[in-house]
C-alpha cells in the first residue's frame, strides 16, 4: 500500500501560501539583518523543496507538516526568536503568564521551535529518504531520526559560525542562546525529541511510503490520496 503523491497545483498553492506569509514576517521585522539571516536556510529549503517536487513527491500531508514548520519559523524570524513576545499574548489572550506558570526564567519559543523541527519533519524526512534508499519499515524511521538530529546539529554549528563572523548585536541575535551555555545542545536533543515523539503520532509517523510521480493507481492510493 502506498500514498499517492502530492499535485504539483497543491504544492503551488502551498508556497503561495508561504510567500505571503513570509512578506508579513519580513514587514517591520524586528531586526531586519537577522531576519535575513534566518530566512537563508529557509530560501534553500524552498528551492529544494520546489526542485524535488515531481522526481521526488511527498504526500499532501508532508507538504503541509514543512509549510505549519516554516510559519513558526517565520515568527521567530519576525521577532528574532529570543524575543517572540508569547508570554505577552499569553497574558493578554489567556490571563496568565505562561514563564511564570512554568517557572521559565528565559524566552523558550526557540527550544519549542526546535522541538517541532524533529515533531513535524519526521514524516517529510521519512517519505524522501524512503524514497532515495530502499530502506522500509522501522529502518526508514530510524534514517529519518539520525538524520534530523545530525542536521540540527550541524545547523547549530552553522549558527555559532555565523554569530562569531557578524559579531556584534547582530550576532547576539542570531545565536540566540540567552546566556546559555548548553544551549545548542539542549536545541539539538528536543530536535531528537520531537522526532521520537512523531514516531508516536500515526499521521506524524510516515509509515506508508509514497507513490512515484506518474506510476498510475495503485490499489489503496485511492483512498490515500488525501494523506
Amino acid at each position: 500500500m502506498v500514498v499517492a503523491p502530492a499535485s504539483l497545483r497543491f504544492v503551488a498553492t502551498l508556497g503561495v501560501v508561504l510567500t505571503a506569509i513570509v512578506l508579513l514576517s519580513w514587514r517591520e521585522a524586528r531586526y531586519p539583518a537577522d531576519w535575513y539571516m534566518e530566512n537563508a536556510l529557509v530560501l534553500a529549503a524552498v528551492v529544494y523543496v520546489a526542485s524535488t517536487a515531481w522526481a521526488l513527491p511527498l504526500s499532501r500531508t508532508s507538504y503541509v507538516l514543512i509549510l505549519v514548520f516554516l510559519c513558526f519559523h517565520e515568527i521567530g524570524a519576525h521577532w528574532t526568536f529570543a524575543e517572540v513576545p508569547y508570554d505577552e499574548a499569553a497574558r493578554r489572550w489567556l490571563g496568565f503568564s505562561l514563564n511564570e506558570t512554568m517557572g521559565w526564567t528565559r524566552n523558550h519559543y526557540d527550544r519549542f521551535v526546535h522541538f517541532l523541527y524533529g515533531f513535524l519533519l519526521l514524516r517529510p524526512m521519512r517519505e524522501t529518504l524512503g524514497a532515495i534508499f530502499p530502506v522500509t519499515g522501522g529502518r526508514s524511521a530510524v534514517l529519518a531520526w539520525v538524520f534530523l538530529f545530525a542536521s540540527s546539529s550541524v545547523y547549530e554549528h552553522l549558527e555559532w559560525g555565523a554569530a562569531l563572523l557578524f559579531g556584534g548585536d547582530l550576532g547576539q541575535a542570531y545565536l540566540g542562546t540567552q546566556g546559555d551555555v548548553w544551549d545548542a545542545h539542549k536545541d539539538t536533543l528536543l530536535a531528537a525529541i520531537g522526532a521520537l515523539a512523531a514516531l508516536a503520532v500515526p499521521g506524524l509517523a510516515g509509515r506508508t511510503p509514497v507513490a512515484p510521480r506518474g506510476s498510475g493507481p495503485t490499489p489503496g492510493a485511492r483512498s490515500k490520496a488525501a494523506a
